[in-house]
């Protein structure tokens, strides 16, 4: 029920931001891509259409799973699949030409350092990509939002995916994860230049 709660939350949404999350990556064919915390796929089946290997890393096999099996579902058996935790990479330094990251940093531990293994593995002039969800800029949406997440989403979860536990600990997530600034300025911290933030919905 992943992709139906996904589509519920956002109204659909996640399809849009994820295909502009990817046309922004620019992936091209030959480069190698990681793809953290991306088990089901949802962002490596779009990098790789662009012919660029990609590797997807996940720290939970259940959903590693998951997206292997939606891969051969579509006939797609080019992606490399491994069990890793974001936090200690096992992939060689200057590896990848890009790395990507969607819905995922905010359930790492210790992102400090989750962003310096990214930085140390992506060659130089690599390219550092993460999609997350952070604190709302439009005046009077941060009520509304608070308002559907805290009382809505836990419903949805029940309704749709017979757990409320887990989509109430990921509102509680996106609540504890520093704004857009604040994590700006720790992508910079672990060495990368050049950095940006984009507000995508508010």
């Amino acid at each position: 029920n992943y992709d139906l709660m996904n589509d519920a939350m956002s109204g659909g949404m996640h399809r849009l931001w994820k295909d502009r999350f990817v046309r922004r990556l620019q992936p091209r064919e030959g480069e190698q891509v990681l793809d953290m915390a991306g088990g089901t796929g949802d962002i490596a089946f779009r990098i790789a259409e662009s012919g660029a290997s990609v590797t997807v890393a996940d720290i939970n096999p259940d959903m590693l799973a998951v997206g292997m099996e939606r891969a051969a579902k579509r006939g797609l058996d080019s992606l490399v699949w491994t069990e890793a935790n974001a936090e200690t990479l096992t992939f060689p330094d200057t590896f990848f030409d890009a790395y990507t990251i969607a819905f995922g940093i905010r359930n790492v531990t210790d992102i400090p350092k989750a962003l310096r293994e990214a930085h140390r593995v992506l060659r130089r002039g690599g390219r550092f990509f993460c999609l997350e969800f952070s604190t709302t800029t439009w005046p009077g949406f941060k009520e509304v939002y608070d308002g559907y997440s805290h009382k809505l989403v836990p419903k949805l979860g029940q309704l749709l995916a017979q757990d409320a536990d887990s989509y109430r600990y990921l509102i509680e997530s996106i609540r504890r994860f520093p704004d857009m600034p604040t994590f700006k300025g720790m992508i910079t911290d672990a060495g990368f230049v050049r950095t940006k933030v984009e507000p995508i919905m508010g």
